[in-house]
């Protein structure tokens, strides 16, 4: 079973109106091979897309908004984000790994657990259905 990594939105979100993509790439380290990108979709036809391809592989889909941003100084803000985030990242797993001596128990010496989301295969929609969606991104980007 393969993994699905995506943003959850919350229902009223503008990010759902943006075009999506979609990152297939191998699961574990064992494979290598240079990552598939498919897209722009609708998000629903996105996840939808993903899940039909992972749900019986060993593949790892990621679903994301593609960002429109026109200006060299919108594109250098979402890279200076990315950077924080990163470093905010690495610094919760320094802190995550001064605790590893705890083993699989807590703090509080209760078990912990890790969980895995498995993924179920979703019909994907049909190709008509994704030319439509196409095409109604391509009329917001050039609206």
């Amino acid at each position: 079973m393969g993994a699905l990594v995506t943003l959850e939105l919350p229902e009223d979100s503008p990010a759902r109106d943006l075009p999506w993509i979609v990152t297939f790439g191998p699961l574990g380290e064992d494979e290598e091979w240079e990552p598939v990108v498919c897209g722009p979709y609708e998000r629903p036809h996105a996840l939808a897309l993903a899940e039909s391809v992972v749900a019986d592989e060993d593949l790892m889909a990621v679903v994301e908004p593609l960002l429109p941003h026109v200006t060299v100084e919108e594109i250098q803000g979402e890279i200076a984000a990315a950077r924080i985030a990163a470093e905010d990242d690495r610094a919760e797993a320094d802190d995550a790994a001064d605790f590893e001596d705890y083993g699989e128990f807590g703090l509080d010496g209760t078990a912990s657990t890790e969980s895995e989301q498995m993924v179920e295969a979703s019909p994907p929609p049909e190709p008509e259905e994704i030319r439509a969606g196409m095409s109604r991104i391509a009329a917001r980007l050039a609206g």
